[in-house]
């Protein structure tokens, strides 16, 4: 592979293409190299219920408007990788499939992208594989007696996937209420370890959460904002993809609420005491976004149903009691443990020195890598609440083209 690109794009997953739209658009010779499929993720890390989050409206990339049925529905996966396909060929992306990167470097100016197939060379890199695509478990998960089947969200399928016996769901944030809903809908007995994680109604005020947090400007807030006093960040909330889900609606269709899932002892599974708090905590975000939105709409001077009450919002919580700190896995049936526990990117291929932090992830400030001619797309949170969404895909990939514009004029 010979001659000089503008630009390599590494991952074609909306991140990816939404970089490479623009980056047509401004006339840059670029390629897209896409380990295997387009849309690759989402083809192989969701289960089998999955919706996407956003409406069908807010779920369309550069260039694009959305004019089909049922705007404010929710798509599949398989419905949105149909549509990531049927974007690159529309738009004429060059898009490389079946080309994994083995290694990125940079020698004397220009950025080598070494591939199976040989290695390419160009003066500027998007790297738009994202953060959410290697699951992270807590260290002390192996002592977790062998008998019990270990998973990820990532690799959870469908309940019929899973051995016989109660399944043990951790975490509370939109994976683990998701998998737990559709676990205890397939009749299984569900227990769920749950964490301090926000939520949202799926509706409110006659519209749509998601168009309301994206007009309002909820979705603008800054990382820096949202950074807890840990230096982490908060999980993204919880949101049923159709409909409300709250821990108390949960655990009225059967779910069994637990604390923070704490370890393992002498051969026990260990739980915390917060499954109040953690209730108290998801009704009070909940009705903070609220406040937000109709700050905005009063604001706004726009004309919007009262608020309403939400039955999964209204419902008693049914707890254990008295609480559950402990469990005998074997004597209550335990046979599978989901994680629902966050992800962190693999950027192990880059060797770029000073590239990545001391854990292996981006160093970069609003997507701009450290070293010139280094960007990166689709990083959840990178610059705001919308960071790492579909909807925040076109804006990302503006800032990122016009930086790289003006790198070039400035290179000349």
């Amino acid at each position: 592979m010979s001659g000089i690109l503008d630009a390599i794009v590494i991952g074609a997953g909306s991140a990816g293409l939404g970089a490479s739209y623009l980056l047509t658009q401004q006339a840059y010779n670029h390629l897209v190299l896409e380990r295997d499929r387009i849309g690759e993720t989402w083809r192989t890390q969701r289960w089998d219920s999955f919706r996407l989050n956003s409406p069908r409206i807010r779920s369309v990339l550069p260039g694009d408007s959305f004019d089909g049925p049922d705007p404010w529905g929710a798509s599949t996966q398989h419905e949105f990788v149909a549509y990531l396909e049927s974007y690159a060929k529309r738009h004429r992306l060059p898009v490389r499939t079946q080309t994994p990167v083995r290694e990125l470097t940079r020698d004397n100016g220009l950025y080598l992208v070494a591939t199976l197939h040989g290695t390419l060379r160009a003066r500027n890199v998007v790297i738009a594989t994202g953060n959410l695509n290697c699951p992270a478990r807590p260290s002390w998960s192996a002592e977790l007696p062998p008998a019990i089947r270990q998973l990820d969200s990532s690799t959870y399928r469908n309940a019929a996937e899973l051995d016989d016996g109660a399944i043990l769901v951790v975490g509370s944030g939109q994976s683990g209420g998701q998998i737990a809903e559709d676990l205890v809908l397939a009749g299984r007995s569900v227990f769920l370890a749950t964490s301090r994680a926000g939520r949202l109604v799926r509706r409110y005020r006659g519209g749509d959460i998601f168009n309301w947090m994206t007009l309002s400007g909820f979705l603008d807030v800054t990382r820096e904002t949202l950074v807890l006093p840990s230096g982490k960040l908060p999980p993204r909330a919880l949101l049923g993809a159709t409909h409300t889900i709250s821990l108390q609606s949960l655990s009225a269709q059967g779910v069994v609420l637990l604390g923070r899932f704490i370890g393992v002892e002498n051969g026990t599974l260990q739980f915390g005491d917060e499954v109040v708090e953690h209730i108290r905590f998801a009704d009070d975000s909940s009705a903070e976004v609220k406040r937000f939105l109709d700050r905005y709409i009063a604001r706004a001077g726009l004309e919007a149903p009262p608020p309403e009450e939400d039955p999964a919002e209204t419902i008693a919580a049914r707890l254990p009691d008295p609480p559950i700190r402990s469990i005998d896995w074997a004597t209550i049936g335990i046979r599978s443990v989901i994680w629902c526990t966050g992800f962190k990117g693999n950027f192990r291929w880059v060797r770029l020195n000073g590239a990545l932090d001391a854990v292996g992830q981006p160093v970069h400030r609003d997507g701009i890598g450290i070293i010139p001619g280094l960007y990166f797309t689709g990083l959840d949170f990178a610059s705001t609440r919308k960071s790492g969404t579909i909807p925040g895909v076109a804006e990302e990939a503006a800032r990122l083209a016009n930086h790289l514009a003006k790198r070039a004029r400035d290179i000349d």
